[in-house]
Parts: structure tokens; sequence; C-alpha cells
């Protein structure tokens, strides 16, 4: 366990030595902030037309709009994740110090696990951050409150579910261009998997919505927590830690 700890915290520290983790997490708050204002500004906007044209029925609520805010946020960290798990492996193998690393005492599992405890550190700061943002509604409005913390329960788990499937791609990677490269798309083809399944329906339909972490984190992003897809956010971090360790381990024989 101590290798892990270590080699987190070497992982955390890397982030922040350099430009990298300033950057992401400034520019996923400054495009939190837009994005969050401007949905606040289009529900004023909605909310005083209905007033006037029907009566003051209001037929939008708040949590609409956190709802909106936290899918908006889910796409932002296709391009941001990407960013943050190119260097993991590529830098250090551009340094030579990859194979150090995979040739000392420490375990190959203590190596992913480590690195990924320090990507999921920094990714927990982001979101955090760009949460405090809904929380403003509890105290100058009246939202209802779990919706608010289920989403950002959704937007973590997906945070967390990206950045294990980015990493597992930069594993294969040679250097920082193809591994962020790789991610990007590989998110991508994540973020718009269920997009045919409603032309598709039955079993097909059914398996693509499952597997869509964006269909996933949407629920929670409604307020319903449920097991099944706690389970799929758990089920796809172990994949991409899998994926990494099989990469790393192969590199070790070699």
């Amino acid at each position: 366990m101590k290798g892990v700890l270590a080699i987190a915290r070497r992982e955390i520290l890397s982030y922040f030595v350099s430009p990298i983790a300033y950057l992401a997490i400034t520019g996923f708050l400054l495009l939190g902030g837009y994005f969050f204002f401007w949905y606040l500004a289009e529900f004023n906007t909605y909310l005083f037309r209905s007033q006037q044209m029907m009566g003051g029925v209001q037929s939008i609520s708040l949590n609409q709009i956190v709802e909106a805010y936290y899918r908006t946020l889910s796409l932002v960290l296709v391009f941001l994740v990407p960013l943050l798990t190119m260097r993991l492996f590529a830098e250090e193998k551009r340094n030579g110090t990859f194979e150090l690393l995979i040739t000392s005492p420490v375990s190959v599992f203590s190596i992913v696990l480590g690195k990924f405890l320090g990507l999921a550190a920094t990714l927990l700061i982001m979101v955090i951050l760009v949460s405090t943002f809904p929380s403003f509604l509890i105290f100058y409005a009246n939202p209802e409150i779990p919706p608010i913390f289920s989403g950002f329960l959704g937007i973590s788990l997906l945070a967390l579910g990206f950045g294990a499937v980015a990493m597992a791609v930069a594993s294969f990677a040679e250097n920082q261009v193809v591994a962020g490269t790789a991610g990007l798309v590989t998110l991508l083809l994540f973020y718009v998997i269920s997009a045919p399944a409603e032309n598709v329906g039955g079993v097909l339909g059914e398996t693509l919505r499952y597997i869509s972490p964006i269909d996933q984190s949407d629920e929670m992003m409604k307020g319903v927590i449920s097991l099944k897809s706690i389970i799929y956010f758990l089920s796809l971090i172990s994949l991409g830690l899998f994926l990494s360790f099989r990469s790393v381990e192969l590199e070790r024989y070699r």
C-alpha cells in the first residue's frame, strides 16, 4: 500500500508542478461558470416570458438547469480528461524512467493503481470546484436538494470512468500526442455510442444504452441513484485498470 500511495503522491505533484493541471482546472471552471450562468439566464428569461404570456404558469424547474449543466460538463470532460491522461505513461517512456519504474520492486498493480489514484484526485478536485455553482441555488433559490448531490455523484463517477478508460488507452501509446488523440477518440465514441439506440430498438438498443456512460450518468443527474449505474461505473473503472495493468505487465516482460 505504501508503494501505491507513493506513486499517487508523485503523480499529483507531477500534475501541479506543470501547467497541465492548472490549465485543465481553470478551463473547467471557466466553462462551468459560463454554462451555469448562461442556463440560469435562459431560465430567468423563460420564466419572465411565461409569467407575461401564461399568467405565471411555470413549466420549467431549477432542477432542469442543474441537469442540463451537469450534462454539458460531461461533454467538456471528453476533451479535458485526455489532456490529463496523455502524459501518464508517455512522459515516463520519453524520459526513460518507465523502464526503471516497471523493474522496481513495486508491483505492476501498485503502479497502475497509484497512477489512477493520482489522476482521480485531480479529476475530483475539478468536479468539486465546478459543483459549487449549483450549490449557490441552495442559498439563493428553492431547488430540490437531492438532484444536486446525485448529479454531483453522477459527474464524479463519469469523470473517474472516463479517466480509467483514457488511462488504459494512453498506456499503449509511445508519445503524448498519440495518447491524447486516441483517448479523445475513444471517449467521443463512448459519448455517442447510444445515439442510434432509439432507431435500432430492441435488445441492441437497450444494450447500447446500458454500455453508454452518458446514459448511466443521466439517471443520476435527474436525481435517480440506482445500484445498476453504480455497478456500471465500478465495472468501467475496473476494466480500464485491468487493461492498463495488462499493458504495463506486457512492457515489464519485454
